[in-house]
């Protein structure tokens, strides 16, 4: 570790404090900003395609990695709890994202559900964590510090190498790096304060998500039967909770599915099944049945309809990290 790692001005000594344990923390969230992307004292982060991670260590022991609503991926990607044991520091809480290396959601699904770790590796999808923050070192919690100050720590306690990743904080205008992370395929960008502290479990307006596309989770209510020479099902009955906490019907979605994974989501579903639906709006689908709402899907779509339905909505994959009382409708 660097000798200066500590050196801080005395505002920011005052801000440290010991940390109850290096275990889990629930992240920091972004808000979803449709404003013109913020200037001065703000950096900028390529939003990413993956999963997001909280990963701990205690006492020099085996890294430990956690969904964002706290379940165990150790066994979906050891090699990144490999990689942190040879390149982290002996006791830490991190925040970051996995990413399949090829940059696509899709991939990660193979590794998703698995906790085999011989498995995960079998599957032949490599992985990589990009790290973006620091919210424990050691024994001191440094969750007050700036952003800018946890970042400089994180730097220099982390060696960053195949198949840990910095986050990078991308420089220029910022308008012009949207534009250009649009063009480039990229989801969007995450704007970060940086002299914010880490506000943790809390959705924050000093992280903002700059999005190129549109996307969001959806809670998975039923299904439909399949027509044609398709087999397992037809489309997903999706939907997202409402400020009273209801679940509200949002439409169905028929594309972005392979073989593997209608037969997937017809083995999950099956086993949910219900014998009521979960929408508080009537639903009048053909073929449709009901499952308890415990699942939930990414889902790309070009816009919202007049009455509250999605317009072209393409499945993307199960998210695991994400509960679904935590779904809304992203405005």
């Amino acid at each position: 570790m660097a000798d200066d790692v500590w050196d801080l001005p005395p505002e920011q000594q005052r801000a440290l404090r010991r940390a109850d344990g290096s275990g889990f923390r629930a992240p920091m969230l972004a808000t979803l900003s449709k404003e013109h992307p913020p200037g001065a004292g703000w950096v900028f982060e390529r939003k990413l395609d993956g999963v997001r991670v909280i990963a701990t260590r205690d006492k020099a022991g085996t890294p430990q990695l956690w969904s964002r609503n706290q379940k165990s991926m150790d066994g979906s990607y050891p090699e990144i709890v490999e990689a942190l044991a040879e390149q982290g520091p002996d006791r830490f809480v991190l925040d970051g994202e996995i990413t399949a290396t090829d940059g696509t959601f899709s991939s990660l699904q193979a590794r998703m559900h698995l906790q085999d770790p011989n498995r995960a590796r079998r599957t032949g999808v490599e992985v990589e964590a990009h790290l973006f923050d620091l919210l424990v070192l050691d024994d001191i919690d440094v969750t007050r510090l700036p952003q800018s100050t946890r970042h400089r720590i994180l730097d220099a306690v982390v060696t960053f190498r195949k198949p840990l990743y910095r986050s990078p904080a991308l420089e220029g205008d910022p308008s012009e790096l949207l534009a250009e992370a649009c063009g480039d395929g990229w989801e969007g960008l995450i704007a970060k304060r940086s002299d914010a502290p880490y506000v943790l479990g809390g959705r924050s307006r000093d992280w903002l998500k700059l999005k190129c596309v549109r996307d969001q989770e959806f809670v998975i209510g039923g299904w439909t039967d399949p027509s044609g020479s398709r087999r397992g099902l037809g489309a997903l009955l999706v939907g997202y909770y409402d400020g009273s906490r209801q679940l509200r019907y949002a439409g169905k979605v028929g594309t972005g599915y392979d073989a593997a994974t209608l037969a997937m989501l017809r083995d999950r579903l099956d086993d949910l099944a219900a014998d009521e639906a979960p929408f508080v709006d009537a639903v009048r689908e053909k073929g449709q049945h009901w499952v308890l709402p415990e699942l939930v899907c990414a889902v790309g779509f070009s816009e919202w309809t007049g009455d509250g339905r999605l317009r072209h909505p393409r499945y993307q994959g199960l998210r695991i990290d994400k509960d679904p009382a935590d779904v809304v409708r992203e405005q």
